[in-house]
């Protein structure tokens, strides 16, 4: 006999006699690595580096997926064991009971430590994929687009997931199931490019944007000024002022019993044929029909209720166009309007076609140099550099993405926006229409005038 056992030798042994198999300890290699990984990685977490999305990935996915297989992989290997010994009848029966209880006892530690580690895991992981890094960057290739226009957009303080997702469990499952597939097309490199929209399972905007925005609510009249340069050698500035009836618009399509459904006839919903209103306060109801539409047709399409998204369809992730975004460079100092026709080479400039970014950002302040080597050096690399910005954040030719490729629904200047509805040829059956009347949304105050009265008057010239 030899010498007594102590109580932890008495513990330990049946863990140590079951996890002697070789897939036991492949499991206890796998947990203490990621233990010993997460023991680094988290001082990085903990000064806000978790930011960075693939150091975010290491810490918050691939290392709690190789904790969790590694747990899942050292049970097995002790059940291995026990058949094993069951079939030869190697394990005494009373030693047997000793050990299984010593076990349990071990087990049950362990267990409770294991949870409270695999809790923060899961709980940072869960923080992690919710938040803006690895939304817009994890996959940056395929959401480059959307996460530079949402970068220069006026949310681009709220999270991705406040507009995506919002709360609720239901909608968060459906939207990690929604990313299994997505992942998958990553992965396979299947994805289309550019990426469809409008994106055909987002949440209602009334269970997103009306927590912050509430349509309902009557909202103001409000003064918008557009500046415009001209093409002349000089870039004249002129600018038209709207007054834009903001209430108005608001009440009209979203205000107090209002029920609007509709029936587009294109992917992208800029081809509307059919329009249903509803008023449950005033008791109308009406149906507006485009006269070039076909009954058979009609009947075979979706039918969506309208609501903030169907105008604001782009409210985070807004694409400029080449005119607009040179006029607001202009209008900000960016680029100088003392360079000769520089509007109109600008505007040039940005409709080439470029193979990539970087030979944009290459080939814009070359031409730009070369066509104004008698200006000011300074006034020259920083309308370069306005221009590559530019576009950078609006053109993407790996992922086909071009000037006006995403249509913005806001307005009617640029894409038909308004009119898809507001054409004055959807006819109701008593002969009513959906009028195209400016004054309805907007009073125009002046237009493309280099001198604005009403500026002066309002003190804003």
């Amino acid at each position: 006999m030899g010498p007594p056992r102590s109580t932890f030798d008495k513990l330990i042994s049946p863990i140590v006699h079951l996890s002697s198999n070789w897939v036991s300890r492949i499991g206890v290699i796998l947990v203490t690595s990621a233990v010993v990984f997460w023991i680094f990685l988290f001082p990085t977490s903990v000064r806000g580096a978790g930011a960075h999305p693939y150091l975010g990935i290491l810490e918050f996915l691939i290392v709690p997926s190789v904790f969790f297989a590694g747990l899942g992989v050292i049970p097995i290997g002790m059940w291995l064991r026990v058949r094993s010994e069951k079939k030869s009848g190697a394990a005494p029966s009373g030693k047997g009971r000793a050990e299984l209880r010593h076990l349990l006892i071990f087990v049950g530690i362990t267990t409770v430590v294991n949870l409270i580690l695999g809790s923060l895991f899961t709980y940072q992981a869960v923080g992690y994929m919710d938040g803006v890094a690895f939304c817009g960057e994890t996959c940056h290739k395929v959401m480059h687009p959307e996460f530079a226009a949402y970068q220069n957009s006026p949310h681009s303080r709220v999270e991705c997931v406040a507009c995506h997702i919002g709360p609720g469990a239901s909608w968060f499952v459906k939207s990690k199931l929604s990313g299994v597939g997505q992942l998958f097309a990553v992965t396979f490199n299947t994805y289309p490019r550019p990426i469809p929209t409008p994106v055909r399972n987002l949440r209602p905007a009334r269970e997103t944007c009306e927590a912050c925005h509430w349509p309902q609510k009557f909202g103001e009249d409000r003064l918008r000024v557009i500046s415009n340069y001209g093409d002349d050698e000089k870039n004249p500035l002129t600018r038209t002022v709207l007054l834009m009836r903001v209430g108005g618009i608001h009440a009209a399509h979203l205000g107090p019993g209002v029920t609007i459904h509709y029936s587009p006839s294109d992917e992208s919903r800029q081809t509307i044929p059919r329009v249903e209103y509803q008023n449950s306060v005033t008791g109308r109801q009406a149906v507006f029909v485009a006269a070039d539409a076909k009954p058979d047709a009609l009947n075979k399409l979706p039918t969506r209720q309208m609501d903030c998204m169907d105008c604001h369809n782009r409210p985070t992730h807004t694409l400029e166009l080449p005119e607009r975004a040179v006029n607001k460079a202009l209008a900000l100092g960016a680029i100088s309007p003392s360079l000769p026709f520089v509007k109109k080479r600008s505007v040039e400039l940005l409709k080439k076609s470029y193979a990539s970014q970087e030979e944009a950002a290459r080939k814009i302040p070359a031409a730009l140099q070369q066509l104004y080597r008698d200006s000011p050096p300074a006034d020259v690399a920083r309308a370069a550099q306005a221009l590559v910005a530019i576009y950078s954040r609006n053109v993407f030719p790996e992922m086909k993405v071009t000037w006006g490729t995403y249509p913005n629904n806001v307005g009617h200047t640029d894409f038909p926006g308004c009119f898809r509805c507001h054409d004055d040829n959807h006819v109701a059956a008593d002969g009513k229409k959906i009028v195209q009347e400016c004054n309805t949304c907007h009073q125009l105050l002046t237009m493309d005038d280099p001198a604005p009265k009403i500026l002066t008057e309002l003190g804003l010239q």
